[in-house]
């Protein structure tokens, strides 16, 4: 059985992503970034919503691509429309028995690439193990929220934290069952 992990940068009012989808205030070098580029490397497995999958598309990702060559990518959407021959596989949102699937036989841990919706989908179902954030030192105000509007108390057991240079802050959390 291998732990899905939601591992995400935040500000600190709890955003993912400002208004507009905006994410230009968050670190995009330094240590915590390259130390989120080698956790990339452990995952087997990245799975997101639609919108998560099409906000590449700003970024220069086509149509059908894997953001992820490292990793086998799942995108859980009821509209999203590909070429035939993509290079990720598109599950019907609701699916979760997909996600319970993936989890009991992938080779490595999975890795939840978003977005806040998404995320909250999984919380609220109990198939996220751990959450790691890179809280950025940043208000956003608005925009996409960490879990979207779900919430339910959850508690988590604070396993890692590390401090880096300009105020960012790694956690890593066990989910509590």
């Amino acid at each position: 059985m291998q732990p899905i992990i939601y591992d995400v940068a935040v500000s600190i009012d709890g955003f993912i992503a400002g208004a507009g989808d905006d994410i230009t205030k968050f670190a995009h070098e330094g240590q915590v970034v390259e130390d989120y580029f080698e956790r990339l490397n452990t995952y087997a497995i990245a799975i997101m919503g639609r919108k998560t999958y099409e906000f590449g598309y700003r970024f220069g990702l086509e149509p059908g691509a894997n953001p992820y060559e490292n990793m086998k990518t799942f995108v859980f959407s009821r509209s999203l429309e590909l070429p035939g021959e993509s290079a990720v596989e598109v599950i019907d949102k609701n699916e979760l028995s997909k996600i319970k699937d993936l989890k009991a036989n992938a080779d490595g841990p999975i890795y939840v690439c978003g977005g806040g919706e998404f995320a909250g989908h999984l919380m609220s179902n109990r198939l996220i193990d751990i959450l790691r954030l890179k809280r950025a030192p940043i208000l956003l105000g608005s925009g996409v929220r960490l879990f979207g509007d779900f919430g339910d108390g959850r508690e988590m057991i604070n396993t890692t934290t590390r401090i880096y240079d300009g105020g960012y802050l790694f956690q890593e959390f066990q989910v509590k069952p």
